[in-house]
């Protein structure tokens, strides 16, 4: 698959949509390939990216969270320190530690699907640690539960504090 392939079960990003992310983000967006995933009032919530930059600088974040509630909410979440906790859950329990690397694979081939960027890394930590979980959350958005045990986790967080509900993108 080439980089000007959009994904199938994504939609292609609209003229209105590529307004609604440059307001959300506050800067016009990049390297958009896709709407992931949208908010309850239908603005994107999620949308993913090429692996470069139209410059050619590599960006290995496929999915990015474009909702500035739903960010604000993971960003109170990060700020708990919970990253510290899962990364110590990962040292702790070899099966979530085994599902983890599962994760990180399935993001980088479906990454390299598009473009290889000719490197392991992927995002948010993975596999060794959690470091974004606004990274693990879009990847939940996008790619559905049980894909990624801490992006499911930071959604049922996100959720207990309310959201879905009310126009995200304001």
């Amino acid at each position: 698959m080439n980089s000007s392939t959009q994904t199938p079960r994504f939609e292609p990003v609209t003229d209105a949509d590529r307004e609604v992310i440059a307001q959300q983000l506050g800067r016009p967006p990049r390297a958009l390939r896709a709407v992931a995933a949208r908010c309850p009032g239908g603005h994107p919530s999620v949308v993913q990216t090429n692996p470069r930059l139209e410059n050619g600088t590599p960006f290995p974040t496929l999915y990015y969270l474009t909702c500035p509630r739903l960010t604000s909410l993971v960003g109170t979440l990060e700020a708990s320190g919970v990253m510290k906790e899962m990364t110590e859950r990962l040292d702790a329990d070899p099966e979530l530690a085994a599902l983890y690397q599962r994760t990180h694979e399935t993001y980088l081939a479906e990454r390299d699907a598009i473009e290889s960027l000719g490197t392991q890394v992927t995002a948010g930590g993975m596999p060794g640690r959690v470091k974004c979980l606004h990274v693990h959350l879009a990847h939940s958005l996008a790619a559905g539960p049980g894909v990624n045990p801490f992006g499911d986790e930071t959604l049922e967080w996100v959720r207990a504090q309310g959201w879905p509900s009310g126009d995200c993108a304001g």
